[in-house]
């Protein structure tokens, strides 16, 4: 059975090294390598994956330090599924919150570098997609019928309670992203860009009459989201990274189709089983299904990578 990957991060050397802090430390991230990420792919019987380094991104309050780190990152990901294009799709980094720089980067990363689409963050600096400030950038996605990947940055306030962000205020803000881009009309206005939520969409399809409950309490709020909450989320793809467990894909099951989830790992961070084997083995459950989860729906996404991975098989078979 073919597997495709699409949440999987990898930190080069040269991005972490542009993370350093002034101090001299750098954030405690694990490691995260190619070489690492295809032991893993190979021990668990993944074929292909769409890399992309994921948070914290490059902002930290210098704009000139973004442009050039987003710049970096890009070249060396680039570089890795031009060297295995059948094994790698890379998503860029964007250099927001500068709307110009973030477009520059994009026609390089696209036009010039050649990958398979970007990744943005919830937030920078505390600015949501889905902000008008950021409109002309998503116009721009749109016109391209880019490939998006949504990835929760980690919350602008100190979180309330003494756990790891990951616990709970990363599927928060996977949800915030979510209902400023419902309310603010962005899914409304640019429905050409294919969006993909890392880990299910967070909370958003438990959410979800809820979040579509805006339109009865407070319809003004609402007048940029025509069709309805529950429509837009239906429209949208989500990953399982983190979520590969039936009662969370049942969940989504109930906001959309089974051929808006596509497979994930969220490596490195992904509690795989250290024997190998189905990396996902509690959606057994999807039956037939599960061939288009662990792949078939990824060719919407990601149709260069599909194509190369196919003419690859079609060759080794000759």
């Amino acid at each position: 059975m073919t597997r495709i990957d699409l949440h999987a991060h990898v930190t080069p050397p040269e991005y972490l090294e542009g993370l350093r802090l002034p101090d001299g430390s750098l954030p405690p991230l694990p490691p995260a390598t190619v070489e690492g990420l295809t032991a893993t792919m190979e021990r668990h019987g993944i074929d292909a994956a769409v890399i992309s380094p994921g948070p914290p991104g490059v902002f930290f309050g210098d704009q000139g330090r973004a442009n050039d780190l987003a710049r970096t990152v890009n070249e060396v990901l680039a570089g890795v599924a031009r060297d295995a294009p059948a094994r790698f799709a890379a998503l860029a980094t964007l250099p927001l919150p500068d709307v110009g720089a973030a477009l520059a980067e994009l026609a390089h990363a696209l036009d010039v570098l050649g990958m398979d689409g970007v990744w943005l963050p919830s937030h920078v600096a505390g600015t949501y997609i889905g902000d008008p400030a950021w409109d002309a950038l998503f116009d721009e996605l749109h016109r391209r019928k880019a490939y998006v990947f949504v990835h929760p940055a980690l919350p602008p306030y100190a979180p309330p309670a003494p756990h790891p962000v990951w616990l709970y205020e990363f599927p928060f803000e996977t949800t915030r992203a979510i209902a400023r881009l419902i309310y603010s009309g962005t899914f409304e206005r640019c429905p050409d860009i294919k969006l993909q939520f890392a880990h299910l969409g967070g909370a958003a399809p438990f959410l979800a009459h809820r979040l579509a409950s805006l339109a009865d309490r407070e319809p003004d709020l609402a007048t940029a989201a025509p069709v309805g909450a529950l429509e837009y989320l239906r429209r949208q793809c989500y990953d399982t990274g983190l979520s590969n467990h039936e009662l969370a894909v049942k969940t989504v099951l109930d906001v959309t189709d089974i051929d808006h989830v596509v497979f994930g790992t969220d490596y490195p961070y992904a509690a795989l089983p250290p024997e190998g084997g189905d990396p996902a083995r509690e959606l057994a459950f999807l039956g037939a299904d599960r061939a288009r989860v662990d792949a078939g729906n990824a060719a919407r996404l990601v149709p260069r990578l599909v194509e190369a991975m196919r003419s690859t098989t079609e060759e080794a078979a000759r």
